[in-house]
């Protein structure tokens, strides 16, 4: 359980680390965001928009509790990440513009996946229940 919850932590902060690096100079609508919304050709109004979306959502995973808001809260930063690899490569970038988002992605899944993992745990390792007469004496 304990390796769990530190896997899980350790995801998740990096996860949120990648993620509000993203989201801070969205919001300040940084120039290196508006030229490549721009050479993608999306609308600059969405910009601020996306930013603090990945704000709420960063604060989202974070919080204890509130699992149903954590779900939409992955789910809305993976669909972040996954359209923002599929518009960069499809705008005809080289892939070594879009193929590091992948691990980003492939941090994001890790996360998610542990968060389950952590929520499920506690109900896998019941220390509290009766052991089978065949453990208890081979414990004495």
């Amino acid at each position: 359980m304990k390796r769990i919850k530190i896997t899980y932590w350790l995801l998740t902060g990096l996860f949120a680390f990648v993620m509000l690096g993203s989201a801070i100079p969205d919001i300040m609508v940084v120039p290196m965001a508006v030229q490549g919304f721009k050479e993608m050709g999306y609308p600059l109004y969405l910009i601020p928009f996306l930013g603090w979306a990945k704000l709420l959502g960063v604060l989202a995973i974070l919080i204890p509790g509130f699992s149903r808001l954590k779900e939409w809260a992955y789910a809305g930063l993976l669909f972040d990440l996954l359209g923002a690899t599929y518009s960069v490569a499809s705008s005809g970038k080289a892939v070594s513009d879009w193929s590091p988002m992948l691990v980003f992605i492939a941090l994001g899944f890790s996360s998610y996946v542990f968060y389950h993992k952590k929520q499920t745990a506690p109900l896998l390792d019941n220390t509290d229940s009766p052991q089978p007469a065949h453990r208890l004496a081979r414990s004495r």
